[in-house]
């Protein structure tokens, strides 16, 4: 990692130098792993003093420690091996979806300390399962050995208000979403953030996954639901509305009726989404399993993948349908990048990504790289992890600051 040393302005008094000395060495220890005095003298460009001192300050903060020494042959100060107090503050990501609530528990690292995940049927009470959905996280933390937590992290399907930070109304979304959130900003008493949940997938993806790095990408979300995240210039844009992104409800020619205010089954939530796929699906004598339809979807995409030229039709078709959206998207946004995620297109992995990618260059003359979500294990929960630690961070960097 090459580190441009930040130097204070030229009129920055001797307490903002030594603010901006502490969070560089903060987010170098956070990016790097534990590191000796030496390294971060080396890092920073700062003098052997001003290390030593930004040291003693960050260890009487409370927020780094010594976690070992650089070998048995050295001694002394520099010998010594720092890194940041992970158990310092505890965070939380939620992944709420319509049938399911899932809770994971991270130091201040973003490590994983502790899971759990709810099942919640279809017509179930709302105020049961807003119930059980608070109960749910207190079980997390308490398997986490955490007395409280620093930051909870929500991701839900449906539109986030900019202006109340509430979720909006939509035709697929149960009225305990909300509720949820809301009861738990209300018994816990910390910071709750909520971002749609495609949002949160892309978050993932740029810190961990197929778009590491990457200033500009579109994550295009192929499951129960349809989707797309926008990054721009390193940045998640929203919308004014906060509705960038709902290619759901983009509109078909050729289809008998247009998508409504309230419901995208006529646009082009309808040609991919997890209902239109396993009815593609059966139309080739591919068989649909899974407890619900988003399953069904992957399963018949996996069983498809499997079947050899039996099959070709069928992916041929959903890849087509798929670059079908991509291909609007690059028109307008040209983001160079589109990585499929949701449970259609991780069942189709990187053999689905490649066959989109040949269609969408049959169909755009704009060069556009389509790989396949690299995120493991759940790229909303993950990424309401990691907006939550980063919070947690910036938050307690701040007194370095």
């Amino acid at each position: 990692m090459t580190v441009t040393r930040a130097l204070p302005g030229r009129n920055a008094s001797p307490r903002t130098a030594r603010a901006i000395n502490d969070r560089l060495a903060l987010r170098l220890l956070q990016q790097e792993g534990p590191l000796t005095a030496g390294q971060l003298k080396e890092l920073t460009g700062m003098s052997r003093p001003s290390v030593a001192d930004l040291v003693e300050r960050l260890q009487d903060s409370g927020l780094i420690e010594v976690v070992g020494e650089a070998g048995e042959d050295r001694r002394g100060p520099n010998a010594r091996v720092y890194g940041i107090v992970a158990d310092r503050a505890y965070v939380a990501g939620l992944d709420i979806r319509v049938e399911s609530i899932r809770v994971e528990i991270a130091d201040l690292l973003g490590r994983t300390v502790a899971r759990a995940d709810l099942h919640v049927p279809d017509g179930a009470d709302p105020a049961g399962t807003v119930a059980e959905g608070v109960a749910l996280l207190r079980r997390a933390i308490r398997t986490a050995g955490a007395t409280e937590l620093h930051t909870v992290a929500c991701g839900a399907p449906g539109l986030v208000d900019p202006e109340t930070g509430r979720l909006r109304a939509a035709n697929a979304l149960r009225s305990w979403h909300a509720d949820l959130v809301d009861e738990i900003r209300s018994r816990l008493g910390v910071p709750v953030l909520l971002e749609n949940e495609v949002n949160l997938a892309a978050v993932a993806e740029q810190r961990v996954g197929a778009a590491r790095n990457d200033d500009t990408f579109v994550l295009l979300w192929i499951g129960g639901g349809v989707g797309a995240a926008v990054v721009l210039d390193g940045k998640l844009r929203r919308g004014a509305s906060g509705g960038a992104g709902e290619v759901g409800f983009l509109p078909l020619l050729g289809t008998p009726e247009l998508p409504t205010a309230t419901d995208c089954d006529n646009g082009y939530h309808g040609l991919v989404g997890s209902r239109a796929v396993c009815a593609l699906a059966r139309e080739h004598g591919i068989p649909v399993g899974g407890a619900d339809e988003a399953e069904g979807a992957a399963a018949a995409v996996t069983a498809a993948l499997a079947g050899g030229a039996a099959t070709e039709g069928f992916l041929a078709e959903l890849s087509t349908r798929i670059a079908v959206g991509a291909a609007a998207i690059c028109a307008v946004l040209d983001p160079g990048r589109v990585v499929l995620a949701g449970e259609v297109a991780q069942a189709g992995g990187a053999a689905l990504a490649e066959r989109v990618a040949e269609c969408l260059g049959r169909i755009s003359p704009l060069p556009t790289v389509v790989r396949a979500s690299a995120v493991h294990g759940g790229a909303v929960l993950r990424g309401a992890v990691v907006t939550a630690t980063d919070a947690a961070q910036e938050e307690l960097f701040a007194p370095a600051v």
